[in-house]
């Protein structure tokens, strides 16, 4: 009993610790067991706020109607190319930061910091443009109907129009996940969270002296959260108290690095367009059987992204650990903190999965109770966990090549898995065999089960222990 009771002490000393942050440790000495907690437990709180927008979203939209939740998720599988692209910067981001910490040359970790930023705001410029001058374009290339167009062109216009807050929190947090820091990024998201939770019913319902907006409320809501979080990290980054501090000098323009971030980032782009757009394809085919079937996958796909996150954020610590300890020299230790992190990821997702299946409809209940959007949420969530285990080893496996720089890897796996297998399988499931959107379903199952035996597979090759940034 004494002895459980250490146990369990220690364990909430190491919690505590993780979740205040600790700049002086090393991730490339001591035990991989603790580094990997060290770095997980912030990221996985990190990766818990960015779901809860979502999440809260979702939950406060529903209120407004299915032609809103349809609209919110029609205008996400668009703008999830955006995340495609800011994540895929990320990923170029974080390699090279983690890598230049390993080597302990932090002040190449800040230049590449300052061209990341350089980056992420053309990015935001051009696409902030688009969405704002073709926001019902967009809608009406998902496959919108007159419902969902009427009730949503001014929230599509508004999300794209504040992109920048997407992808400069995406950025930030990168820059500090890659450092180390990751619990900066987490104070960061839970900042911005806590903003979103108050103003989204307050300008969705016009609660007290806000003004009721609908739909419109929700977009405004989350970008000011979102907004005031950037702006956190931005003081985080200028001003000190963290591993990088970004200077004026950072923020010249820098060929060399500025190619060497493109290098990296631009598969990790390619390697997330690939999934985003499949998903986007994906997206088609279920408009196709009317919004009830829209909102209940859109439903469904939050409440799956919510239920991985633990399994998101031990996975992006792989990255990170992989980064630091091949810039540190020691390419054994990057692969035994990755197979640390996948054995961790397969039994949490397995747990997910009997969750999932044992409550699933309880767990929709809390999103809508009209009778055609629950049926389909259902028959989504319970075929979607079914794949949890394959699909948790896959995440960390795939995050261990992006964290070595070798992002094109991940997006021929991608390629295969979502353009050769799942998409010719959905159309033909829901549209050849008549399945509807359960064969949309059953398609995702396929390629995450794909993904990680793929991904299980190259890994034990080993090539990215060779890989230069």
């Amino acid at each position: 009993m004494v002895i459980t009771l250490q146990k369990i002490k220690n364990a909430w000393a190491l919690f505590k610790q993780a979740v205040a942050g600790d700049g002086e440790i090393d991730y490339t000495q001591g035990s991989i067991g603790r580094v990997t907690i060290m770095l997980a437990i912030p990221m996985i709180l990190e990766m818990a706020m960015e779901s809860v927008f979502a999440v809260v979203d979702i939950f406060f939209v529903a209120g407004l109607g299915t032609a809103a939740v349809a609209t919110v998720g029609l205008t996400e599988a668009m703008i999830t190319l955006l995340y495609a692209i800011a994540i895929g910067l990320s990923m170029g981001t974080t390699a090279l930061i983690a890598r230049r910490i390993g080597e302990k040359d932090t002040d190449a970790a800040s230049l590449a910091a300052g061209q990341a930023i350089w980056i992420g705001a053309v990015v935001s410029v051009v696409v902030g443009l688009v969405g704002i001058f073709y926001a019902k374009d967009i809608l009406m290339l998902m496959g919108a109907d007159e419902a969902v167009l009427e009730a949503g062109e001014s929230y599509t216009r508004i999300m794209f129009g504040s992109c920048f807050t997407i992808v400069f929190l995406f950025l930030i947090n990168a820059i500090f996940r890659g450092a180390g820091d990751a619990t900066l990024a987490m104070r960061a998201l839970t900042l911005a969270n806590c903003i979103n939770i108050v103003l989204d019913p307050c300008l969705i319902y016009g609660y007290g002296l806000f003004p009721e907006l609908g739909l419109e409320g929700a977009a405004i809501a989350t970008n000011i959260g979102r907004g005031v979080g950037v702006l956190y990290g931005l003081y985080y980054l200028c001003g000190g108290g963290g591993k990088i501090r970004l200077h004026i000098v950072n923020l010249v323009f820098q060929m060399p690095v500025i190619v060497a971030l493109l290098r990296i980032s631009i598969g990790g782009v390619s390697q997330f367009l690939v999934s985003t757009a499949s998903w986007v394809f994906l997206m088609q085919i279920v408009s196709g059987f009317g919004s009830a079937a829209v909102a209940g996958y859109t439903i469904a796909v939050r409440i799956v992204m919510f239920s991985i996150l633990p399994a998101w954020g031990l996975s992006n610590a792989a990255a990170t650990l992989v980064g630091q300890n091949l810039g540190a020299g020691q390419p054994d230790r990057a692969e035994a903190s990755v197979w640390h992190i996948v054995k961790y990821n397969a039994m949490y997702m397995g747990f997910a999965s009997l969750m999932m299946l044992l409550f699933t409809r309880s767990i929709v209940g809390l999103f809508t109770d009209e009778p055609a959007v629950v049926e389909y949420a259902v028959q989504c969530l319970t075929i979607f966990a079914l794949a949890f285990v394959a699909w948790g080893a896959g995440m960390a496996l795939i995050q261990a090549f992006n964290g070595a720089g070798d992002t094109m890897t991940p997006t021929w796996i991608n390629v295969f898995c979502f353009w050769v297998v799942q998409v010719p399988l959905a159309y033909f499931l829901a549209l050849g065999l008549g399945f509807g959107p359960v064969g949309v379903f059953w398609a995702v199952f396929a390629s995450d089960i794909l993904t990680g035996i793929v991904g299980f597979l190259v890994f034990r090759r080993g090539k990215w222990k060779g890989r230069i940034v």
